[in-house]
C-alpha cells in the first residue's frame, strides 16, 4: 500500500534526523537569530533538515522546510514534504522538552500524512487519513468530549503571557501552557489533551504533519473563521489555527468571535 511506503519513509526519516541532533544538548547550545523573523537557529536545526532532505523527497515531489530557501518548484507539485527540523526551537534551546521533528506530506493541498518526534520524551506520533493514528506503537485518537467542558487546551506560553487567553478565564476548561504548536497538535490527536488552538500567525512548516495526524484521528484543523486551511501555498502562512473534535472548535469559536466565554 503506497500510504503504508509514505508512514515507512516518515518514520525513517525522523528518526534519522533525531540522531543527527544526538550531538546537541537541549538547554546548553548556541543559536543565533534570524534576521527574517526574529527566530532562534541552531546547529541542530540545520543538522537535522539536511539529513530530512536527503532522506526524504524524490525527484517528483516538492520540498518546504522551515531551514531551506524556498523553491517555488514546489507549486507545481502533486506531493510536497512539508516539514520543521525542531519545531520549538526555544524550547530546546531552554532546555523545555517540549519540541519536536515535524514531516509531513501534502498531496494536492491536503496534509495526508504525517509523523512527530519528541526526542526529549522519546514520543512518536505517526498516522495518516486512510491508516490512523498511532501513539507510542498503539492506535489512538481524540477524546470523546463534545465541547469545552471539562477540557485541557494546550495553548502556546507567550500568548498566555500576553493575556490572549484572558477571555477564558472563566469557562469551563483548563487552558495549559506548552511549546512547539507540532507537538501539541500531534498530543490531541493522541488523545493527550483535547484541543489546541494558536491565535498568532503561524507558517505550513509549524502546522502540516499535526494537521494530517488530528484529521487522522477524527479531528478537524480550521482557521477562527471556520475555512480550512490549504496546504502548499506561493505564501505559506496562516492569520491562526485552531484543531480539536468538532464540538470543541465550535464551543470555542463561540467563545473566540464573542470575545468571551
Amino acid at each position: 500500500m503506497t500510504r503504508l511506503r509514505d508512514l515507512a519513509r516518515i518514520h525513517e526519516a525522523i528518526l534519522a534526523a533525531a540522531e543527527a541532533i544526538q550531538p546537541f544538548t537541549s538547554g546548553d547550545v548556541e543559536f543565533e537569530i534570524k534576521a527574517e523573523r526574529g527566530d532562534p537557529l541552531t546547529a541542530a536545526d540545520e543538522a537535522a533538515d539536511r539529513v530530512l532532505r536527503e532522506v526524504l523527497p524524490t525527484q517528483e515531489e516538492g520540498w518546504l522546510s522551515e531551514e531551506s530557501i524556498d523553491d517555488p518548484v514546489r507549486l507545481g507539485c502533486r506531493r510536497v514534504w512539508v516539514v520543521d527540523p525542531i519545531d520549538g526551537t526555544r524550547e530546546f534551546i531552554e532546555g523545555i522538552p517540549e519540541w519536536c521533528i515535524s514531516v509531513g506530506l501534502v498531496e494536492d493541498g491536503l496534509p495526508v500524512a504525517g509523523g512527530i518526534y519528541n526526542p526529549a520524551t522519546e514520543e512518536l506520533v505517526i498516522g495518516s487519513l486512510e491508516t490512523g493514528v498511532e501513539y507510542q506503537g498503539s492506535s489512538s485518537s481524540l477524546t470523546a468530549l463534545p465541547g469545552l467542558d471539562g477540557s485541557v487546551i494546550l495553548a502556546s506560553r507567550s500568548e498566555i503571557r500576553r493575556g490572549e487567553w484572558d477571555f477564558l478565564d472563566e469557562a469551563p476548561c483548563e487552558v495549559r501552557p506548552c511549546g512547539s504548536v507540532a507537538y501539541k497538535m500531534a498530543l490531541v490527536a493522541a488523545g493527550q489533551a483535547d484541543g489546541t488552538w494558536t491565535l498568532v500567525p503561524k507558517s505550513e512548516w509549524d502546522v502540516a504533519a499535526g494537521t494530517a495526524l488530528v484529521r487522522a484521528a477524527g479531528g478537524s484543523v480550521i482557521h477562527a473563521d471556520g475555512s480550512e486551511p490549504v496546504f502548499n501555498q506561493s505564501v505559506p502562512r496562516y492569520p491562526n489555527l485552531l484543531a480539536a473534535g468538532q464540538g470543541i472548535l465550535e464551543d470555542f469559536r463561540q467563545n473566540w468571535m464573542d470575545g468571551r466565554p
